[in-house]
């Protein structure tokens, strides 16, 4: 966790919102996706919204409360549980497939709406995971439009993705959306 802290505060001293693309190795991606979460929600207090195509709420729910993390602090939009149509419980919002971008697009804006407070986070886990369910054009313009909705909203968002797994023109493309990119684990 070091790492990630000392990437992000070099990073975003200076910014109020920010969107930040998170390039990890697979060795390190489920333990930066926590560290992230531990670092706003924990030592920032900031409430956010988290984006999960990877794994179902369950677990991240889980992995959440293991790591001593306030999980009402956080909304759920999980998009890889098998739902019949959009589903919501407490923390959570169920898409049910990464294919979805409309429901995608809504819950996430539902979500950053409901949240009462000024400052709020957006974690997006993940782009290489989204790229598999969808054409590399149509990634690209997801992220453009997601990338816009975060300077819309002023929330300070993250990206997530596999530095290896991830299309290095997509890559390109969206570091050039972001206002900085963070390697963690991997080549530097």
């Amino acid at each position: 966790m070091l790492e990630l802290k000392e990437s992000f505060k070099k990073e975003i001293k200076s910014l109020q919102d920010y969107i930040i693309l998170l390039a990890v190795d697979a060795k390190n991606y489920q333990k930066t996706s926590i560290d992230v979460l531990k670092f706003l929600v924990s030592d920032q207090h900031i409430p956010g919204v988290y984006v999960t195509l990877n794994k179902p709420y369950e677990i991240m729910l889980r992995n959440l409360l293991s790591s001593n993390i306030d999980p009402r602090l956080v909304i759920f939009i999980d998009a890889t549980s098998r739902q019949e149509g959009a589903k919501k419980v407490e923390n959570c919002l169920y898409i049910g497939n990464p294919e979805k971008l409309s429901d995608l697009s809504v819950a996430m804006d539902q979500a950053i709406k409901a949240l009462p407070t000024e400052k709020k986070f957006l974690i997006f886990d993940s782009l290489n995971t989204l790229a598999i369910f969808n054409k590399p054009a149509t990634v690209a313009r997801f992220i453009y439009f997601l990338t816009s909705k975060m300077r819309e909203w002023k929330i300070m968002g993250i990206i997530l993705t596999l530095e290896k797994e991830t299309d290095m023109s997509l890559m390109d493309e969206l570091t050039q959306f972001a206002d900085a990119r963070i390697n963690i684990g991997g080549e530097q």
